[in-house]
């Protein structure tokens, strides 16, 4: 297929629309319930104050904003794809804003802006100090102002949003590559994502990792849980065309949420088994470098540990092979005078060249 039809086929596959609407258009959108905000993305966007305050300033000032990405639903709702946070400000701002419970937020207080200082400690509707409300003429002057909707309509191939929502929400964004498939995720399958970033969770799974604050804000216990699921039981020869790990997360998350025959119950018993057993015999040293000079385990997580320790013990616990439990910890500080893991678990190997390696040598390593 030459250039020309492949791209002429994709056009196909995605239909779009596109207008500019009022702010006033938009809130009755979000009032009626025609307009689905995901409420839930909220704990993934860190919008400070003052970017807060800084979109109210633009809206007065008649700056314009950038367009709102939707996507059309089979029942006519539209999915905001990317403009979240902008939307989710304004709705605030009104005191129209709510959380993933359906219960009203608190509404926003702005702070003063280089342009604007006298905004501070303004509120759209303050009944107790009406001078701390916004005058009705500019009240008037938001619900008037517009935004473009740029739609992906209903027709479209089903995938084309999440591609959207992934290309829009990557790449310079605030967002750790884990938030990304989490809004994703919730957008594909809402009950998969529950279960899974429930499975980070368990006990001996949050021992042996050992994640400081940071990588836990960033759902990075998330990610982890969802590289046992993918990678635990993986063919041989799939790990041979991994490539971009970060897209094949995104890609095989995407195509396990949307199967029907994925046992869930199995996955998260082994995920229990595997991190019972490691933080019987290695607790929170189970992923830590290892000195063989000191005898002593230094340092915090290693992906690479992770990597050969968890989906090695994994992948025989699932094929009843694992060797016994006393010779777990010996085995998994023995890689460490190994090339065939040294060479590899430095941080200048790409995880499209390490994982075709590390996976298999943990599979050999805790084998039976």
């Amino acid at each position: 297929m030459s250039l020309l039809e492949q791209i002429n086929r994709k056009r196909r596959e995605i239909k779009t629309d596109g207008y500019p609407m009022s702010i006033g258009e938009w809130v009755s959108m979000y009032e009626r319930h025609e307009l689905d905000i995901h409420p839930e993305f909220q704990r993934f966007y860190r919008w400070t104050s003052a970017q807060k305050a800084a979109l109210i300033e633009s809206i007065l000032l008649g700056i314009p904003l950038p367009q709102i990405f939707v996507s059309q639903r089979q029942d006519g709702v539209w999915d905001v794809v990317d403009g979240l946070q902008r939307l989710s400000t304004i709705f605030q701002f009104m005191g129209l804003l709510r959380d993933d419970t359906g219960k009203r937020m608190e509404p926003l207080t702005l702070e003063g802006t280089k342009y604007l200082p006298g905004l501070r400690g303004i509120q759209w509707d303050n009944e107790e100090d009406p001078k701390k409300s916004l005058p009705k003429e500019l009240q008037l002057l938001i619900k008037r102002s517009k935004i473009a909707a740029s739609i992906v309509l209903k027709e479209s191939d089903e995938s084309a949003k999440y591609d959207l929502f992934q290309r829009l929400n990557t790449g310079g964004s605030e967002l750790s590559p884990q938030e990304v498939r989490n809004c994703l995720l919730l957008m594909v399958n809402r009950s998969f994502f529950e279960w899974l970033k429930e499975l980070p969770k368990f006990d001996p799974f949050i021992a042996t990792t050992a994640l400081s604050d940071r990588p836990l804000e960033e759902a990075y216990d998330v990610e982890l849980a969802l590289r046992f699921v993918v990678l635990a039981q993986i063919p041989e020869e799939d790990i041979k065309s991994i490539g971009d790990v970060g897209a094949f997360l995104t890609d095989r998350m995407s195509e396990v949420a949307q199967d029907k025959k994925f046992r869930r119950a199995g996955a998260k018993q082994l995920f229990e088994d595997t991190f019972s057993v490691l933080n019987d015999v290695l607790e929170d040293e189970a992923f830590k470098r290892y000195s063989m000079k000191k005898k002593k385990h230094e340092g915090g997580f290693l992906l690479s540990m992770f990597e050969v320790v968890a989906l090695g013990v994994a992948y025989n616990l699932a094929n009843d092979t694992l060797c016994p439990n006393n010779e777990i910890a010996k085995r998994a500080r023995s890689v460490w005078s190994t090339a065939a893991f040294t060479d590899w678990a430095t941080s200048g190997v790409t995880a499209s060249r390490r994982l075709p390696r590390l996976i298999p040598l943990g599979r050999k390593l805790f084998a039976a």
